[in-house]
């Protein structure tokens, strides 16, 4: 399955998509509107290799919360990704057995090349 998470207000998550030329087939999940399931997280965990990986330490709620002062597990991040949407580090890609997480440049071209050779 192909499914692209993002956040639909955020302009970043807007140019890459505009960027990736995604194809049709593509599920777009805004996960605001749509948080992701515990079952999605898990399948993102697979193919990152961890939950921290998935964890965005630019949310404001992480220096809100206090969390940067903290020592968090692999199952606090998985706890505060479900609890709020922010936590997810945007955007997500999902392509087959492929993952691409953030909007790094090298990020987005990996992302591009990929969908380009499908």
């Amino acid at each position: 399955m192909m499914i692209f998470y993002y956040l639909k207000t955020c302009n970043t998550c807007t140019r890459i998509i505009n960027a990736l030329n995604l194809p049709s087939n593509v599920v777009m999940q805004d996960i605001k509107s749509e948080p992701i399931t515990v079952k999605q997280l898990e399948e993102m965990l697979k193919l990152s290799g961890s939950y921290e990986a998935l964890f965005s330490k630019r949310a404001k709620l992480y220096k809100e919360m206090g969390l940067k002062d903290q020592t968090l597990t692999e199952k606090d991040f998985k706890h505060y990704i479900l609890e709020h949407y922010t936590f997810l580090k945007r955007p997500v890609l999902l392509l087959e057995n492929q993952i691409f997480i953030g909007n790094s440049k090298k990020t987005v071209e990996a992302a591009k090349q990929a969908i380009s050779n499908m």
